[in-house]
């Protein structure tokens, strides 16, 4: 293909693609607005892992991070699972690398942990947990946890505290972090909100304690949309990835949607959402690669707690 194709041959192409290999496009809320007009599905962690469970499509595209690839191949190890940009990782999932945790729980098997992962974590982090969690269900799956037993939770421990604050349950926290919600500042956010004083302030659970306080909403990206959907002012400050802002404009397009800002700039870019692109996304359905493979033993092991989780946020 010509290097200057233009966006509307690559999705003519990309739509042809994906008849042609009977492929589903998954797409994460903070991918590219391009991307997430082309998505069969787009949303958060949570809907994209029950459509990847439940599709019968032979190919999965999955345009989001690495681990989001990872969690749809663990359940559909028969699909072809692609990724348009096998680089596109996670500073949670490197934040908590699977040897570590492993070396972690056997140094403290006295404790004897239920093991809590939010799921951006490796299919590895995964095999180790007794079930996952997403920032929209993490709240009951805590709540289902056995009391009996004390809680590790990994690897953000800014979701874990918030998730504390919700269910008054006592965990122990991994100390990881998402990149971008952690430039989220109090001072930023007050600042924004000086500027728009009417304004309702929708903040994601991994943003830091002193950034939740000023939310009028802490909730998961999906959740995001109904409150702003139902919120009784014009003017809402979205205070996650900036990916988010596209779907938010289509779904409530009589708000207005105002960036919560960092004290570097007016947007807050995760550096791995944005590696995928239309060319990349048309490359990986003709090529069927790069592929998402694991050891089947990981595989198996990592789904029984994927499969928890989707039994128990029923």
């Amino acid at each position: 293909m010509p290097a200057a194709a233009t966006a509307l041959d690559l999705k003519e192409e990309i739509l042809a693609l994906k008849k042609a290999r009977n492929a589903v496009i998954l797409v994460h809320n903070y991918q590219s607005g391009d991307i997430q007009d082309l998505g069969d599905y787009v949303g958060d962690s949570l809907g994209l892992a029950y459509h990847a469970k439940s599709t019968d499509a032979d190919v999965i595209a999955f345009c989001g991070v690495h681990f989001m690839a990872e969690t749809a191949k663990i359940v559909n190890p028969s699909k072809i699972v692609v990724l348009p940009d096998a680089d596109a990782g996670c500073s949670l999932e490197q934040s908590c690398p699977a040897p570590q945790l492993e070396a972690y729980l056997k140094e403290h098997a006295d404790k004897n942990y239920y093991v809590i992962a939010y799921i951006n974590c490796s299919a590895g982090v995964k095999a180790l947990c007794d079930v996952i969690c997403t920032s929209g269900n993490a709240v009951k799956i805590v709540n289902k946890a056995p009391a009996d037993r004390p809680i590790l939770f990994v690897p953000d421990a800014n979701l874990g505290a918030w998730v504390m604050e919700q269910t008054g349950r006592k965990m122990d926290l991994w100390q990881g972090s998402c990149y971008v919600h952690v430039e989220f500042t109090r001072d930023s956010i007050n600042r924004i909100k000086a500027e728009y004083p009417e304004a309702l302030v929708v903040a994601h659970p991994e943003c830091t304690q002193a950034v939740r306080l000023l939310a009028d909403e802490v909730c998961s990206t999906e959740k995001m949309i109904t409150f702003c959907q139902n919120a009784p002012v014009k003017d809402i400050i979205v205070v996650t990835e900036s990916g988010m802002l596209h779907r938010l404009r289509k779904e409530c397009p009589d708000k207005n949607l105002i960036p919560g800002p960092t004290d570097r700039c007016a947007c807050a870019d995760c550096r791995y959402m944005k590696m995928n692109t239309l060319q990349k996304l048309r490359d990986c359905l003709a090529n069927l690669e790069p592929r998402v493979e694991m050891e089947e033993s990981i595989r198996a092991r990592a789904e029984a707690p994927l499969l928890r989780m989707l039994e128990q946020s029923k």
